[in-house]
């Protein structure tokens, strides 16, 4: 298989396995977008680390796939390209991409649908799909801007151009960098972590923030209070209520 799912405490590993690069054809889009979605399904997953092995990441998609397909072709694959990632982005849990070597094109894009993102001090990250004539058709253009802002998203999709780690963490791109061989036990540590906290209410955070960043400033609030008010329903919501008062902050334990 060229994507898997491996589980423990609690953090699901979606690991991308096609070497020698991870280009991510088209049966590693389907089986990733099948896996996102297992992995939002799963009790036994609270969070999610997407990682490309101690190498590379995904150098992109496989172009070689890519150019024997017509406009005709593209058209009905497009969307599913699209779904695919976009499986990736609503998975319901934390999500934490850990970035080795070259997140290029679709890898970078796929690190786009991490809540954070944990680089080693010798990735390259970049959208280089206009030096091939394209843009970027997996996300890029509309995730990269919102995460970085239009003006440095514009950048790097209009010049191709590919960032180190460093400056990606300055553009915003990446949240933290790490020695490489630092990378999956620091995005699994942080995805370990969130994995044992409320799992209705992290879910209930990530949508109020997503959802809300595609709309206007009102109904983004009318999300964040439905999502606010319904919590109250919850077990989690009576155990860390109690712990709080009973034993002080930061020592509810939950399930």
């Amino acid at each position: 298989m060229t994507v898997n799912l491996e589980v423990a405490e609690g953090v699901g590993t979606l690991r991308l396995d096609r070497p020698p690069m991870n280009a991510l054809d088209v049966a590693t889009q389907d089986r990733l977008k099948e896996l996102a979605e297992e992995a939002g399904r799963r009790d036994d997953v609270r969070a999610v680390v997407i990682y490309g092995g101690e190498k590379v990441f995904a150098a992109g998609a496989d172009i070689k796939e890519m150019q024997a397909m017509d406009h005709t072709a593209m058209v009905l694959r497009a969307r599913a390209l699209q779904e695919s990632f976009t499986a990736v982005a609503r998975i319901p849990k934390p999500v934490v991409a850990a970035v080795t070597g070259y997140a290029l094109g679709g890898g970078c894009e796929l690190a786009l649908c991490a809540d954070f993102r944990i680089a080693a001090d010798n990735a390259k990250l970049g959208q280089p799909e206009i030096l091939l004539g394209l843009i970027p058709g997996a996300g890029g253009t509309q995730r990269l801007a919102r995460l970085v802002g239009p003006s440095k998203a514009k950048d790097l999709i209009f010049t191709g151009r590919m960032v180190k780690a460093e400056e990606a963490r300055e553009l915003g791109l990446v949240d933290r960098v790490v020695a490489a061989d630092q990378v999956y036990a620091e995005a699994h540590a942080w995805a370990a972590k969130l994995a044992q906290g409320p799992a209705i209410a992290l879910r209930a955070a990530k949508e109020s923030i997503d959802a809300g960043l595609e709309t206007d400033i009102e109904t983004g609030l009318t999300i964040e209070r439905n999502w606010f008010a319904g919590l109250f329903a919850t077990e989690d919501r009576e155990r860390g209520m109690r712990s709080f008062v009973e034993e002080g902050p930061g020592k509810a334990k939950f399930l």
